[in-house]
């Protein structure tokens, strides 16, 4: 069930409810506590890719499609491109093209923030720590502090960007409804390896993932 509703729905339906529901239902789905958020929007996160001065990124797709009610309007070739910020909105927003649409397009989004890391956390980058701070405070919504994201970015450019990676919850997508019924002996193993602040390991009873 979702935290602070009374019925089971969509994860992305959390949303709905606040930051406190997203980071409550989080939590209770995985089983670990959720103590800290980022949000970004729209706007925020056109201005954020254009600040970085653009993206190089292969679309893996022919992406066309038109939603007047929406003002959306993608006409983009499968290939290598420079993407402006309203280009590369557009690009992780489309859907229509893929197979299994909503993950089709995760995996999209996940390849894109790659691309993004590694054109940005680099050393060269290290003296241009307070301009991006100073674009997230303006754009991005958050419980962490200045100091905070100074420090998280730093660290994040120690890493590097070939040391990020992206995971999806492993499940079954059901076109009927456009759900993925999660598979929870493998949601599970993602999370004791991958997002367990814990030392003990969490156990199938800590997560809490409709059937």
């Amino acid at each position: 069930d979702l935290a602070g509703t009374d019925s089971k729905d969509k994860l992305t339906h959390a949303g709905l409810y606040g930051v406190e529901t997203s980071m409550a239902t989080l939590g209770n789905l995985y089983g670990v506590n959720v103590e800290h958020y980022l949000r970004i929007n729209f706007a925020g996160f056109i201005n954020i890719i254009d600040a970085i001065g653009g993206v190089d990124f292969d679309v893996p797709v022919n992406m066309d499609y038109e939603d007047p009610y929406q003002d959306l309007y993608i006409h983009i070739s499968k290939g290598m491109h420079h993407l402006s910020g309203s280009e590369a909105l557009k690009v992780v927003r489309f859907r229509k093209g893929y197979a299994t649409q909503d993950i089709g397009r995760m995996e999209t989004q996940q390849k894109f923030l790659k691309a993004v890391a590694k054109q940005t956390l680099t050393v060269s980058n290290l003296g241009k720590i307070d301009e991006f701070v100073k674009i997230f405070q303006k754009y991005v919504k958050t419980d962490l502090t200045l100091g905070d994201l100074a420090w998280l970015g730093k660290e994040a450019i120690s890493i590097g960007a070939d040391n990020i990676e992206f995971s999806t919850l492993p499940g079954v997508w059901n076109d009927h409804d456009n759900f993925i019924y999660l598979n929870k002996d493998d949601v599970l193993t993602l999370v004791n390896e991958h997002l367990n602040p814990y030392v003990e390991d969490r156990t199938a009873d800590d997560l809490n993932i409709p059937s």
